[in-house]
Order: C-alpha cells, then structure tokens, then sequence
C-alpha cells in the first residue's frame, strides 16, 4: 500500500475543493517506517506510480515534503522515478539555464520582479502537461509560487463576464512577442531567440517556429514572433470541464521590457485590444482563488499543467528554484 511508504498529511493554506479533494495534496514519509533514503522514495514512486497519479488527477498539485531530496541530481532521480517523458523547452519565453539531466534552473527574472499567473508554455501548441519543480535553495524571505485551479478561475469569470468569456471562446489570442539574439537575464520573457529555438541558424528557427504554427519577422538581429489566434479557453478531457488556458494576464501584465510593451504583446484573435479593467480583474481573482506555500529546503511540488496555473512572489535572496517538464 502506498500509506506505507507516505502519508497524506495537512499544513496551513492548503483550499478544500469538491468532494473535499485538498489542493494541493501533501505528502510526507511515513513517520513509523524506517527513515526514508533517495533510493526508497524513488523506489516508491516507481512502485506507487498508479495511486500518484490518481491523487494527481484528484488535487491537481502535489507537494513532497520532508523527503531527503537536497541536490539537482536528486531532483533528477526523483523525476526520473516518476517516468514521464522529458519535453523540450522550445518556445518558452522564461530565461533558464541547464543543471543536470532533464533539470533546469526556473525563470531567472530579477528577484524583485513577480511573474503572474499562467499555464506553462500555454502560448505554443505543444506544451508539458506536467511540471516539478525543486526547492534547491529556500528563500531568504517570499518568493512563493502560489498555484491556483484553472477551471475555478473560468467558472469565476464566465460567471462576471460571460460576453468577455464568450469572445475567447469563439475567436482566441494573439500572443507577439520580440526577441533579441542573446538571453537578457534582467528580462521575465527575456529568453533570446536562439535559446527559444535551439539554434543560432535562422532557417533553421523559422522550421521550427513553423511547427510550432509561428510566424517570425526578423528585423536584424532581432525577430517578432506571432503567435495565434490559438485557443483560450480548452476542455480538461480527462475531468470533462473547461479551464482557462492562457497566458493572458501574464503577457498583458508581465511581458514587459525594453523591446516588449505588454499591453500589445496579447490581443484578441481578430486582433481587436483586450479590455485593461477585466485583465486586471481576473488577475485579482487568480490572486484570490491562489494557494502560496512557503517553500522549504527539499521540497518537491509536482503540477498538473492542465489543471493549475503558477506564479512567482518576489523574493528576497538567496532562493533556487528548478524544474522540469514533462509530456
């Protein structure tokens, strides 16, 4: 039995959600066991996989805590454990290095900055559909990555703004973005073109922009990219409910820096302006409707991409945060 080897445990800030599902779910060893080592924790995820997965689809984030997990190598065994397939990073916008194997560090924007609330990679057809990421380091103070479930953030706002839900609905968004050649670490979405497509040849990222459904228009060395119209709004097939599947209040909020201006890097699909009030609006109920957990050295949070949208706090330092995505 799973309850062998961990227990379900609660900690402050955790929501109650539908059938008194806890969001997120929280895992620790079990305290009568022998204590836990790397090499049982991964062998009881391999073993538990099944029963992981279903607390997974049930909550749709899971915390690991209290597990000795302390380096980027461990992060590494422990997803490994899990058996998802690694998905490449081709597209994202967030500024990140390599660590080890599939692990790389999370978006290194400056500490003082947030990043608001978004799907990862929602702006590109082919995204992950789960994501870990790793407390290497703890916060000097803040630095949360509050999560909250999609499908209440589109509930919330179909039921204020159902002719604004409708127009998503019915036409998508338009994500434009400009990219510089290099990475630009001081920038949220400052990941250069050659880092977003793999490449430094320009043939070569205009093939893969193109699978992606992207057009590219380069002036110099820079290059705008366009994506869309895609969808807004998408229906979790495997919990029959519609979820609100954007980056939109992160780019029309977050995209911001000396080639960006926010405000035009997301439009509606037929190209008319999102309205600024209801932006900020559904910003506040993401911030409402959110969970935040203060991170803890070892810390393992496992996120169905489906099924929750993520940010970050700004921070005090020191704070290392890494990730991996998944398929």
């Amino acid at each position: 039995m799973p309850e062998s080897f961990f227990t379900e445990i609660t900690i402050p800030l955790q929501k109650t959600y539908n059938a008194g599902h806890l969001f997120p779910a929280v895992l620790s060893p079990n305290p009568n066991k022998q204590p836990s080592n790397l090499s049982l924790l991964t062998g009881a995820i391999k073993a538990h996989k099944p029963w992981l997965q279903s607390l997974l689809h049930k909550s749709g984030a899971i915390l690991l805590r209290g597990f000795p997990v302390t380096t980027a190598s461990d992060f590494n065994d422990v997803v490994e454990a899990f058996g998802f397939d690694e998905l490449p990073y081709v597209g994202g916008a967030a500024p990140r290095t390599s660590v080890v194997g599939r692990v790389f560090t999370a978006n290194e924007s400056p500490p003082d900055q947030k990043i608001p609330f978004h799907h990862e990679m929602a702006q590109v057809p082919e995204f992950p559909s789960k994501l870990f990421f790793f407390c290497e380091v703890e916060p000097g103070s803040e630095g949360e990555t509050p999560i909250v479930l999609s499908h209440i953030v589109y509930e919330k706002m179909k039921e204020k703004y159902p002719e604004f839900v409708e127009r998503l609905e019915e036409h998508g968004l338009i994500y434009t973005r400009v990219l510089g050649e290099e990475d630009d670490p001081s920038s949220p979405i400052g990941r250069g073109w050659k880092s977003t497509f793999l490449t430094k040849d320009k043939s070569v990222a205009e093939e893969r922009a193109a699978k992606l459904g992207m057009k590219l228009e380069w002036t110099g060395d820079a290059v705008k990219t366009i994506m869309g119209p895609i969808p807004a709004i998408k229906l979790d097939k495997t919990r029959q409910r519609k979820i609100w599947f954007n980056s939109m209040v992160a780019a029309y909020t977050g995209w911001e820096d000396a080639r960006n201006d926010p405000v035009k890097a997301v439009t509606f699909g037929d190209g008319k302006p999102l309205p600024a009030l209801i932006i900020h609006d559904c910003l506040k109920i993401q911030d409402e409707e959110s969970v935040a957990i203060p991170w803890q050295k070892g810390d393992i949070f496992l996120i169905d991409n489906l099924a929750v949208l993520h940010s970050r706090r700004p921070f005090n330092p020191p704070r290392r945060i890494l990730a991996s995505l998944c398929k």
